[in-house]
């Protein structure tokens, strides 16, 4: 019984390790299958489903690819648009494929067959008025290295297309990978180019970078990832590059819109996820008047030309080509005209850059010359457009002269015709225009003849007396306190500040000789603008009003976002005796404003200089009107054009006469004018 018990147990025992070693095997087995498994989707999805994956993971990356926002309007005071935004077509290309250096260029040839395709089409059918494109020129907007833009961004090719290049492009979009018809808008500008060196012109935000805004912008873009999509400039997109154009960048822009597209791993466009429409920016209204404007370029237009053809006090001034005037409000500061002459058509500006054809036409003229200095044609033939001021400063020499007590209001002077300064035995003569000897005079009577010898016996040479190599400093004080030598404040870009030719002792030969040069204008140069502050400066008796070129900012539904008001940035605090006296002598004889119906006060001015080794004169002119109750001060510049009371005041008279046809001098308007003075009479 005992034996037949062994055996059974060991037989269980037996069964035991045999399931045991079943399943251990069973274990093994499992194990290893499932290993296996594991091996071969590991393969699968690092070698098979690894790219998809990866391109689907890198899919989720969401760019936004900015749409360009909708340009403001500039107004003028009347509401006539004077640089506005019009919607026109835009072919764009997104790349496809990898055409870069980079890739080994293997995909080239491809990208050479599209652009001889594109080009064989915009010659077909694109407008004969537009100069054709290059290959070239296609080449480099395609960005092929992608040096100006990312893989997913739309590159732009041609702008403006034609209806014929729309059908086309539209039926054959199949044909062509990636491309894209936009709708944005081109800048256009009044043709009369009214004020069009104030107003400015526009450009591409990639060519716009050496300015100090959009070099600025571009670097803080880079360091700032947060920032909201709709402020971040576009390479493509147009920006202000001068004038009120960029004085107003900000509101004139308005925001962008943006595409939100997915991206591959190529950097290349997936889908449109949103889009969100850009917004139109603010519209800017100006003070300058239109018709005031038009009236003010005719008048330097044909005076140039009178002075040309015309002989005058000795001969004809073939060499008056430009001319800028500047006419200011008195009572608000609102520049009603600002003139460069010659001007231009800023809508050569319309793709962001102008041909070399019209670059050549406009490279010395397209600056502003009533705020900035630039010579009008081959360096040393001309003079600049800024320059000495001559007997325009003279008003504000007998100012500091009863200011400093150097004079009085009935300080008595002989006036022999010529004075003299320096060393003895190395003295300077100076004479009055022509070598008039005026007699007796007091102050008034000084600045109504414009007499050089009582500005610098009793102004120039008692003030070095007084203060000694301190004297520049105290003539510097003044001159900055009438603007002179300091930014106007208009906010224009690149306004110049002036030439203080007086702080160049070694140029002058010694303190006392630059003091009696600047006494009567011949060691300063202003432009025209801050002509017209100091001239306000006289009318108002001390107030500096800040030059304003813009009345208010609208919304594109007309809601008022900002107002501009007079605005004083400094005063001068002088006896009102000193302003009586300065006002009875500004009555210069000017034959132009014969018959003229209100009473003003003027100043000549003919400063001369060395150009091309030739001494010339050039014609400076200040005036305002009404002399008791002044409401607009003028300021004119003619280089080169002789005397300043046949060059420049006719053209003021007729500036004078406009605004007193839209707004009236006396508050009325007065309508149409009647025949308007000849230019040069």
């Amino acid at each position: 019984m005992s034996d037949y018990k062994s055996e059974h147990t060991q037989e269980e025992e037996e069964n035991k390790k045999k399931n045991s070693r079943l399943r251990i095997n069973l274990f093994f087995f499992s194990t290893f299958i499932l290993f296996c498994v594991m091996i071969i989707r590991l393969a699968v999805l690092q070698f098979v489903e690894g790219p998809t994956l990866t391109e689907k993971e890198a899919s989720n990356i969401v760019k936004n690819v900015p749409l360009p926002p909708n340009r403001g309007t500039i107004y003028d005071a009347a509401g006539v648009k004077l640089a506005y935004s019009e919607p026109t077509h835009s072919l764009y290309i997104t790349l496809m494929k990898d055409y870069s250096q980079k890739n080994g260029m293997k995909n080239r040839p491809e990208a050479e067959k599209i652009a001889d395709e594109l080009l064989a089409v915009f010659n077909k059918s694109g407008s004969p008025d537009h100069e054709k494109m290059t290959k070239e020129e296609l080449i480099n907007a395609m960005d092929l290295d992608f040096k100006k833009y990312a893989g997913y961004m739309p590159r732009r090719i041609k702008m403006d297309l034609t209806d014929q290049e729309i059908a086309y492009f539209s039926e054959h979009r199949s044909d062509f990978p990636g491309i894209a018809i936009e709708e944005e808008s081109v800048r256009r500008y009044d043709p009369d180019t009214v004020a069009v060196q104030t107003v400015g012109y526009i450009r591409t935000y990639s060519g716009s970078k050496s300015l100090d805004k959009y070099g600025k912008i571009d670097e803080s873009e880079r360091s700032d990832q947060t920032q909201d999509p709709g402020l971040i400039y576009s390479e493509p997109e147009f920006v202000g590059y001068d004038g009120l154009e960029l004085m107003y960048q900000d509101e004139l822009r308005g925001k962008n819109g943006y595409k939100k597209v997915t991206i591959n791993p190529r950097n290349m466009p997936e889908e449109i996820e949103d889009i969100i429409p850009p917004e139109k920016g603010y519209d800017i209204h100006s003070t300058i008047n239109k018709e005031i404007q038009l009236k003010t370029e005719q008048a330097i237009t044909e005076q140039l030309n009178w002075l040309q053809t015309h002989p005058v006090a000795g001969g004809t001034h073939p060499n008056a080509t430009t001319g800028f005037a500047v006419a200011m409000e008195v009572k608000t500061g609102n520049v009603v005209a600002m003139a460069s002459i010659p001007d231009y058509d800023p809508n050569i500006w319309e793709t962001g850059s102008v041909t070399p054809a019209n670059w050549k036409q406009i490279q010395n003229i397209y600056q502003n010359g009533a705020i900035r200095s630039f010579n009008p044609g081959k360096q040393g033939s001309h003079p600049e457009s800024v320059v000495l001021l001559g007997s325009v400063i003279k008003p504000l020499s007998v100012l500091i002269g009863l200011e400093e007590k150097l004079i009085g209001p009935n300080t008595y002077y002989t006036d022999t015709g010529a004075t003299y300064f320096g060393k003895e035995g190395h003295k300077t003569r100076v004479q009055n225009a022509q070598g008039h000897a005026y007699g007796g005079m007091d102050p008034a009577r000084a600045l109504e003849k414009s007499s050089n010898v009582f500005m610098i016996d009793e102004i120039g040479l008692k003030l070095y007396q007084k203060y000694g190599s301190k004297s520049i400093d105290v003539w510097d004080r003044y001159m900055t306190s009438f603007g002179l030598g300091i930014s106007t404040g208009s906010g224009l870009p690149g306004e110049w500040k002036g030439r203080k030719e007086y702080i160049n002792v070694k140029q002058a030969g010694s303190v006392q000789s630059a003091m009696a040069y600047a006494s009567f204008g011949q060691q300063g140069k202003y432009t025209t603008l801050q002509l017209a502050q100091y001239a306000v400066m006289l009318a108002n008796e001390g107030k500096r009003l800040k030059p304003q070129l813009v009345s208010k900012i609208t919304d594109h539904q007309g809601r008022i976002i900002k107002t501009f008001g007079p605005e004083v940035l400094s005063t001068v605090n002088f006896d009102k005796t000193y302003w009586d006296v300065i006002k009875r002598g500004m009555k210069t004889s000017v034959s132009s404003f014969e018959g003229f119906p209100y009473s003003f006060a003027r100043k000549t001015g003919t400063s001369q200089q060395s150009v091309g080794g030739k001494m010339i004169d050039n014609g400076v002119f200040i005036a305002f009107a009404p002399k008791e109750d002044p409401v607009l001060a003028i300021a004119v510049v003619i280089p080169e054009g002789g005397f300043g009371s046949y060059s420049a005041a006719p053209i003021a008279r007729k500036i004078f006469d406009a605004y007193d046809q839209v707004y009236g001098l006396a508050g009325v308007p007065k309508g149409k004018s009647s025949e308007e003075t000849q230019g040069g009479n």
